[in-house]
């Protein structure tokens, strides 16, 4: 199962987990992501959605925003 952002394209980023003994191991950081159910088109889908992109969801002008974001990804 992918772990991306269906809106914004987020995905995972690798890093290094750093111990007290400074001793790096690499490690995955993943998105917050959640399912949703959002208007897209005049139609709703279930998408999965960032944290970050359920804010801006949330706003006045959601429709567009999420109409906007399907179009380009």
């Amino acid at each position: 199962m992918a772990q991306r952002c269906e809106l914004c394209g987020k995905g995972p980023q690798y890093g290094r987990a750093v111990s007290f003994s400074k001793k790096a191991t690499p490690r995955r950081f993943m998105p917050n992501l959640a399912n949703r159910r959002v208007l897209v088109n005049g139609k709703e889908q279930r998408l999965k959605v960032c944290a970050q992109c359920m804010r801006t969801l949330n706003k006045a002008e959601k429709g567009k925003f999420a109409a906007s974001l399907t179009k380009s990804a």
